[in-house]
């Protein structure tokens, strides 16, 4: 299965199975170097905050339904964090 078709399947199986949408961002073919894609920063921003745990740094869980729990917690602990913090 080439790569763009596993791009759809993917689309197609969190509309159908998760009720997500989900949007793929091409990068253009006349963009040389890095080049800021929209939305992309939050995925990236997201996952930096996750890695700040150190459990999630390296995939110690042996069942899928574990690691889903503790991804959950650790997002809930920096959500709350943000939520508590003062005012500027």
């Amino acid at each position: 299965m080439g790569r763009r078709r596993l791009h759809w399947a993917l689309v197609d199986f969190a509309r159908d199975a998760l009720r997500v949408a989900l949007s793929v961002v091409k990068r253009s073919d006349d963009a040389a170097g890095f080049t800021v894609l929209p939305k992309r920063w939050l995925v990236e921003r997201t996952f930096a905050w996750l890695m700040r745990s150190r459990r999630l740094a390296r995939d110690y869980e042996g069942r899928t339904d574990t690691s889903e729990a503790v991804i959950r917690w650790s997002m809930s602990m920096v959500m709350s964090r943000r939520l508590a913090r003062r005012p500027r």
